[in-house]
């Protein structure tokens, strides 16, 4: 499902204009990154919880050349996690 196919759902089970759900859609999405921008933890109780976790600065091998060895730097990286009531509908 891309986000035209996501807009057009949510505006037909909300009974909303497409215009209207892809604004709500628009607007979820950047509190939610504001959100792990800050550092704060976005938890949806049933579905799962967006977070930002810290990579570890790392060695690495250059795929071009595997015989070579690349530092990777550390870094953020924002990540979902499921929650029960998504885990249970999926595995139905």
């Amino acid at each position: 499902m891309n986000k035209a196919e996501l807009v057009a759902s949510i505006a037909e089970k909300a009974n909303m204009t497409k215009k209207d759900a892809e604004n709500a859609l628009n607007a979820f999405m950047e509190s939610v990154q504001e959100a792990l921008v800050k550092g704060e933890k976005v938890q949806l109780v049933g579905f799962g919880t967006f977070e930002v976790r810290d990579r570890k600065a790392r060695e690495g091998r250059n795929p071009r050349n595997p015989d070579e060895v690349i530092h990777i730097p550390a870094s953020k990286a924002p990540v979902f996690k499921a929650g029960k009531g998504l885990k249970d509908a999926v595995n139905k």
